[in-house]
């Protein structure tokens, strides 16, 4: 076992035996007005997975500031906050310049490599790499590097180092040059770019990230499709100093450089938390939620379409909007019988891409609900402030669920629906979601682009026999659930140890 290995070693070395390393942390602080700090603990795979090891492996999770309030709390704590805000667990937050971090984070994370993995850019006019993008990817270089630097003093002797996502690529071999003694594991929650798309970024870039994931021992991904395609533009723009293997019986690996490094690959697909979904959904505040959302669906027998993305460009909102729309103006049946609850909760603000698109979403509903909407129907039930307990309410309450992104790592959401749905779900799926890989069976395939193909996804789903779609859920729920976060975060530590 992981914590009985994690132990024996505790008890005759010093530094943390486990660490995670990421961009966001398991707690945020808000600084009140005067001069308190709340604190506000996350959740997510990375938290119940890091718990699951126990208290005896000594794991210190890094991260970064994110704001003020993470700043001051990092003043006053010189770093290491108090285990009372994070749950009991050992957090190390960096306070890296803002600028920096902005520049990093916003400047090449979410507006590069983000578009580069989702494949959103619009090639005719972006993306454009000039002296402004050569600021800000330095500023990238400091922020891994402020990362590594603070991995190479915590980690003890032969340490397990979880790197993650795309927000810290060049991560692993910066550490791997100053403790070439710890075990690095790297892993993408995005898609990976296929090597035709991945080489519209810069050829010193392209080697740049390539080669910090392969500093690591190990590159986990979220699907095969996504590991195959790291492997591809490793081989393709790293040349004859890389070569990718993919025997039929053993470990796929990558190996790169003079010194002949070996990474090996691994998909470990997350899935879903049945048990804490199941009992966070039965709660008082999801049954009032319940009583809210009926209210404003109306009229008895009413069929729900329910939908629930941050508004993210990949997530493919618009579109989706658009397929609805064509629902009610093919198939007039559905009129005064169906209402989308589209619950698209506003993302990343700060840019104006996206502000755009969250304005557009919310024009389109308003213009579907003008078209089609009666005194005593209203088509489109737009929700855009986040709650979660509203959407564990809508997941109950679907009929059908709408997951058409144009491209994404796995898609949570789609595993989520079925394993708390009160009378059983369809579930329209778009094949681009990684998620499509175990669900795709049960599923109601879509092409992301073709909205004509998803309105008769959408009107499928509506009309499947109740006992088909209850046997659907049934098994959707089975392999939504196959790997919780707590399972694929311990999978992942036991691989690095092997």
């Amino acid at each position: 076992m992981v914590s009985e290995t994690v132990t024996e070693r505790s008890a005759v070395q010093s530094g943390a035996e486990v660490l995670v390393a990421s961009n966001r942390g398991p707690v945020s602080y808000a600084l009140q007005e005067g001069g308190e700090l709340s604190a506000k603990r996350g959740g997510g795979g990375l938290v119940s997975g890091l718990s699951a090891i126990g208290p005896e492996a000594g794991a210190v999770w890094v991260c970064a500031a994110l704001g003020d309030g993470d700043r001051e709390a990092v003043r006053r704590s010189g770093g290491l906050l108090d285990t009372a805000d994070t749950g009991g667990q050992r957090v190390r937050m960096l306070d890296i310049p803002a600028e920096v971090h902005a520049a990093a984070y916003n400047g090449v994370a979410n507006s590069v490599l983000w578009f580069v993995h989702h494949m959103l850019y619009q090639t005719p006019v972006e993306p454009v790499f000039d002296a402004d993008f050569r600021e800000q990817w330095a500023a990238y270089e400091a922020y891994n590097a402020a990362f590594a630097g603070a991995l190479a003093e915590a980690a003890g002797p032969g340490a397990a180092v979880l790197v993650q996502d795309y927000h810290l690529a060049l991560v692993p071999g910066m550490l791997r040059e100053v403790r070439p003694d710890v075990r690095i594991a790297h892993f993408s929650h995005t898609p990976w770019a296929p090597p035709e798309y991945f080489a519209l970024l810069p050829d010193d870039v392209q080697r740049q990230l390539l080669l910090g994931i392969l500093g690591a021992d190990r590159a986990n991904f979220l699907t095969e499709r996504w590991a195959r395609a790291f492997a591809a533009c490793c081989e393709r723009a790293l040349g004859p100093d890389c070569t990718a293997h993919w025997p039929r019986h053993e470990p796929p690996s990558v190996v790169a450089g003079p010194t002949a490094h070996r990474t090996r690959i691994g998909v470990h697909g997350l899935g879903a938390d049945a048990e804490f979904l199941r009992e966070r959904s039965r709660r008082p505040d999801v049954e009032e939620r319940m009583a809210g959302l009926r209210e404003q669906i109306g009229g008895a027998g009413r069929k729900t379409v329910v939908r629930v993305d941050r508004t993210e460009l990949s997530k493919n909102i618009v579109r989706g909007l658009l397929a609805f729309r064509r629902l009610l103006a093919d198939r007039p049946e559905w009129r005064e019988r169906v209402v989308h609850l589209a619950f698209a909760y506003p993302s990343r603000q700060d840019l104006a891409v996206y502000r755009d698109y969250t304005a557009r979403v919310g024009a389109l509903a308003e213009e579907i609900n003008a078209e089609y909407g009666t005194a005593t129907w209203q088509p489109v039930v737009l929700h855009v402030k986040d709650d979660f307990a509203r959407s564990l309410a809508a997941y109950r309450l679907a009929d059908v669920a709408l997951v058409n992104p144009i491209r994404d790592g796995m898609n949570l959401v789609a595993k989520e629906v079925p394993v708390v749905s009160d009378a059983g779900c369809a579930l329209v799926l778009s094949r681009e979601a990684g998620a499509w890989v175990e669900l795709g069976a049960d599923a109601l395939t879509v092409n992301p682009y073709d909205v004509g193909q998803t309105a008769e996804a959408l009107h499928a789903a509506l009309t499947m026999p109740v006992e088909e779609r209850a046997a659907r859920t049934a098994r959707l729920a089975a392999a939504a659930t196959a790997l919780p976060p707590a399972r694929w975060f311990l999978e992942q530590l036991r691989a690095l140890e092997e």
